[in-house]
């Protein structure tokens, strides 16, 4: 009997400590905490099952010091300890080598390291339990702690959305009643290198009241602006920020001859887990922060998973639960640092309602899409056509196509990848971008970018059937279209999902009527602040080259 507790207790011991590790900082997987919970209960019962059995050897009393009297149970548990762990080796030299706990006194490590209790001595065996007590009470800490100790109901900030070469969208949250009525003011800034006089300010819109029907939000669009400017704007709770404008289309900036942009997407705060850092924290946007000086990028565009509702605990389907995640994103201590300067535009993708979300429409998408038009789609670029969830602009030389491959797209599953009748897009949204595909643009655009959350190529080899690749003909559909773009004109694919970098090459099949200059690149990079993949699952097989 004490045998078999022995071995329950070094390999729950050794499971739990494996599954918490892998839990917190490599991939919070919502199969996790339920396992960490069940190896905690088989190694809690065990462990004092074999401490008990350590005191009945011992005449009644708690091992302290080694002595004649509890001698014979050191050898035998020397002995139980030695058949379980020498099991484990492979080689038959090495079994004559090791002999963990024969002298207890001078091998106390490795109760530590397999977390059986320690034959003489208390303390230790105090300390090899409490490593596992700690690793349970972080996986606990991670989950939980967040979710009730900071769902954010009193986050007040200010930020920028789309901001064209004439307008600019800014979204505001105050819930203090104290602040009311809010004003949200702007002036222009003098361009580096010319006059230093300041604009005087202006008034961009204000509100009486705000409510929890918006979460306590409201929009403000200034327009009027001049092209290639930098203004500053400043709201009267104390909220303050920058931005500058586009240039006029089919141009760039003044004082640069290209333009720059960000691009990723997938964050989730803390992770990796850390326990002496702030539950919101971003270890991404600290990085981010350190390049936007230099960068000098003119938007961020983020290409879905702003929140992880599912990972790694659901805690709710409700609306309240959506707002949360999105709230403690604007709460966390690193957000003012890479959105003061940067206007960020979105995407939807899965994460935000549901993984590998193929449901449309049906629940929960309806309360997870009142945070998302809250909070990112009041302020993002117009909709193609009023009541949808797909965008387009034009900044500078290049113009942007954003996709919502989510609400339309036909179930994952219900029919085969090349199935004729398998859409990811629907047939409006598949008609609006190949009419975006096809137009002829503004003198000066030279660049088409279509924005997808999830790769367009089939060169992933995990979890594929949510991607582009699960669904080809509606794929072949959208390529041939992008290959028949006007020469001249380069076309762009960039996605994100993940958890990798790649970039792909699409060029049209030899003896084809395009040529080989119509050839569409894909770059897909993610995460901002969230785990990554150590190992490969991009994958080019011979036979499936692309396209």
């Amino acid at each position: 009997m004490a045998h078999l507790a022995l071995v329950v207790t070094i390999s729950s011991s050794i499971a739990l400590r494996l599954v918490a590790y892998v839990f917190l900082r490599w991939i919070p997987g919502h199969h996790a905490p339920p396992l960490v919970l069940l190896f905690a209960c088989l190694y809690t019962i065990s462990f004092f099952a074999v401490y008990h059995f350590q005191r009945t050897k011992a005449g009644g009393a708690a091992p302290t010091n080694p002595s004649a009297s509890n001698g014979q149970l050191v050898d035998t548990l020397a002995k139980q300890t030695d058949k379980v762990i020498q099991k484990g080796l492979q080689r038959p030299e090495d079994r004559n080598k090791i002999t963990p706990v024969q002298d207890a006194k001078q091998w106390p490590g490795w109760a530590l390291l397999w977390g059986y209790p320690h034959p003489t001595s208390f303390w230790w065996t105090l300390s090899t339990a409490g490593i596992n007590a700690i690793l349970c009470l972080c996986v606990l800490d991670l989950v939980y702690r967040a979710p009730i100790i900071y769902p954010s109901h009193e986050v007040s900030f200010a930020r920028v959305g789309h901001v064209s070469d004439t307008t600019a969208s800014l979204l505001v949250r105050e819930p203090d009643p104290k602040q009311l009525p809010v004003f949200v003011s702007y002036r222009d800034l003098p361009a580096t290198g010319k006059s230093l006089v300041v604009g005087s300010w202006k008034s961009a819109g204000k509100t009486y009241w705000l409510s929890n029907e918006t979460d306590f939000t409201f929009t403000v669009t200034i327009d009027g602006l001049q092209p290639s400017s930098r203004y500053h704007y400043a709201v009267s709770n104390n909220q303050s920020g920058h931005f500058t404008t586009a240039p006029r289309q089919g141009h760039v900036a003044p004082t640069t001859d290209k333009l720059t942009f960000l691009t990723s997407s997938c964050i989730k705060p803390r992770f990796p887990y850390n326990p002496l850092t702030h539950p919101l924290s971003m270890p991404g946007f600290r990085y981010l922060a350190s390049w936007i000086p230099s960068l000098k990028a003119s938007f961020m565009l983020f290409l879905g998973d702003f929140i992880y509702v599912d990972v790694p605990r659901r805690l709710g389907s409700d609306p309240e639960t959506y707002r949360r995640e999105y709230r403690q994103v604007y709460n966390s201590p690193n957000w003012p640092s890479v959105s003061e300067d940067l206007p960020w535009i979105h995407v939807l993708d899965d994460h935000e309602i549901a993984n590998d979300w193929d449901g449309n429409t049906t629940a929960p998408y309806p309360a997870a899409v009142d945070p998302w038009r809250l909070y990112h789609t009041s302020i993002n670029p117009p909709p193609v056509s009023p009541g949808t969830s797909y965008f387009q602009f034009v900044h500078g030389p290049a113009s942007f196509f954003l996709m919502d491959t989510r609400r339309y797209r036909s179930p994952s599953q219900a029919l085969p990848a090349n199935s004729t009748e398998k859409s990811m897009l629907g047939p409006d949204q598949l008609s609006h971008l190949l009419s975006f595909l096809s137009r002829r643009e503004p003198e000066g655009v030279k660049w088409k970018f279509v924005i997808s959350s999830i790769p367009f190529t089939r060169n992933w080899r995990f979890g594929s059937t949510d991607t582009w690749a699960n669904y080809l003909h509606e794929r072949q559909t959208v390529l041939e279209a992008m290959w028949s773009v006007a020469p001249g004109t380069g076309i762009v694919i960039l996605s994100g999902d993940r958890h990798e970098f790649a970039a792909t090459a699409f060029p049209p099949p030899q003896g084809s009527q395009w040529p080989v200059s119509a050839t569409v690149h894909e770059f897909s990079t993610s995460p901002l602040s969230m785990f990554y993949l150590p190992f490969r699952t991009y994958e080019e097989r011979e036979g499936e080259r692309e396209p």
